[in-house]
């Protein structure tokens, strides 16, 4: 192979490279997503590995909701039926599908499908003292493009722009620390 051909073929390989580091790069990393005045993905991170505190399945999804170490450790000492406090530091994640009937298992058991979303909600007394302690976020998963974004006024349901968004919903249960999930018995 002559000096020019060399050349070229090096050319062409650095460019297909280039290429596909575009397109690695082009793809969504879900950790630099974040709500506009509010709490980001990437405060999460390693949420998929944290343990299970309960399963729900409300309004047409399924949902499994999961809890850091502090989390776990505050619903096992008795938070908060114990009239105590989460502690901060504690988060959860909710991971919200789309359901399916699994056809082929016994009884035809609804099974996770597409993901719908995911929300957090972070105990930071300080940061968030008007929003009893906690912080939320909701992110939109969009199945097309396989990306997060954070949730708006549109979503079900809706989603303001700081992390307060699911404060109103959440002080039905202020006797409960603001938090719906019960941890059952194992």
């Amino acid at each position: 192979m002559n000096g020019k051909s060399m050349l070229i073929n090096g050319g062409v390989t650095a460019a297909l490279a280039l290429l596909a580091t575009g397109v690695a790069i082009s793809a969504q990393d879900k950790y630099t997503v974040k709500v506009p005045n509010g709490l980001a993905f990437s405060e999460f991170r390693g949420y998929e590995g944290w343990q299970t505190i309960s399963i729900s399945y409300n309004g047409g999804l399924l949902a499994v909701i999961l809890g850091n170490s502090a989390m776990i450790e505050a619903y096992k000492a008795g938070v908060p039926g114990n009239g105590k406090l989460f502690p901060d530091g504690a988060k959860m994640a909710k991971i919200h599908w789309n359901p399916k009937k699994n056809e082929t298992a016994p009884g035809q058991p609804l099974v996770p499908s597409t993901l719908h979303d995911i929300d957090f909600m972070v105990k930071d007394s300080k940061r968030f003292a008007d929003s009893g302690g906690w912080g939320y976020a909701e992110f939109e998963y969009e199945a097309a493009s396989e990306t997060f974004r954070p949730g708006t006024l549109t979503d079900q349901p809706p989603q303001g722009n700081d992390a307060k968004c699911g404060f109103a919903c959440h002080t039905i249960v202020k006797n409960r620390d603001y938090v719906f999930t019960e941890y059952p018995s194992r």
